[in-house]
């Protein structure tokens, strides 16, 4: 493991060890808890990955509206 320096807020640090006590664990843990689930929440997606997702959704859709590619920002318009 990497030891690392953090500065918490009081109201922080008081609920964490709140919480660490609760739970029957160390700070350190429930941090390093709530840094996997951050890293998880990310996607990490290239820019190429993007653009081949972008264009491999294009055409999969259809819509009601014969007029929708040429008059697509009076119908955003409406909408919002």
């Amino acid at each position: 493991m990497v030891r690392t320096q953090i500065q918490l807020t009081e109201k922080q640090a008081v609920a964490l060890k709140r919480l660490a006590a609760k739970k029957r664990v160390s700070m350190a843990e429930l941090i390093r808890v709530g840094v996997n689930k951050l890293l998880h929440s990310v996607e990490t997606v290239s820019l190429e990955e993007r653009r081949q997702r972008a264009i491999a959704i294009a055409g999969r859709f259809r819509s009601s509206r014969s007029d929708l590619s040429t008059k697509h920002d009076e119908h955003l318009a409406e909408i919002y």
